[in-house]
């Protein structure tokens, strides 16, 4: 294994919580998280992800974007909470299998 090193930075606490809340719901707490970034700003060699500014009609593009996206949904049938919960429980047991 690499040697290890400890990084830290300064962030607004409210953000850091904000933040680690979501990572928690995703299953994994705010190293792993990190380390995740790390891994791919060196893969892509740069930000994994977009830095530019948005366009000035972002707004319109977002609302629009949604609408296209509830129409889409709107065919889709409804589950319930036992098949959403089963599909949950497959995906888990498939990632394990790895």
């Amino acid at each position: 294994m690499a040697e290890q090193v400890l990084v830290q930075f300064r962030a607004d606490k409210a953000l850091k919580e904000e933040v680690a809340d979501i990572y928690s719901q995703l299953g994994m707490d705010l190293p792993t998280a990190f380390r995740m970034f790390l891994n791919k700003s060196k893969q892509v060699r740069g930000l994994p992800f977009d830095a530019v500014l948005p366009a000035a009609n972002t707004r319109e593009d977002f609302r629009t974007a949604f609408y296209a996206l509830r129409e889409e949904a709107s065919e889709v049938p409804e589950m319930s909470l036992e098949e959403i919960n089963a599909e949950i429980s497959a995906s888990r047991a498939e990632r394990k299998r790895g």
